[in-house]
């Protein structure tokens, strides 16, 4: 049986545009192997804007 969280991974998310990163958050490697991408608010463009996982 696996243990808790063995599974998730911390990523950094950075926005488009300033390429300023803003968000931090947890996915699980195993079941979303691609990078994600989210539509967030950012604070420096004062928007809302696409926001990638970092490298």
């Amino acid at each position: 049986m696996a243990k808790k969280g063995e599974n998730r991974e911390r990523i950094d998310l950075q926005c488009t545009e300033c390429k300023e990163i803003n968000y931090r958050t947890e996915k699980n490697k195993k079941n979303t192997p691609e990078r994600i991408e989210l539509n967030k608010f950012c604070k420096r463009c004062g928007k809302t804007t696409t926001h990638k996982e970092k490298k």
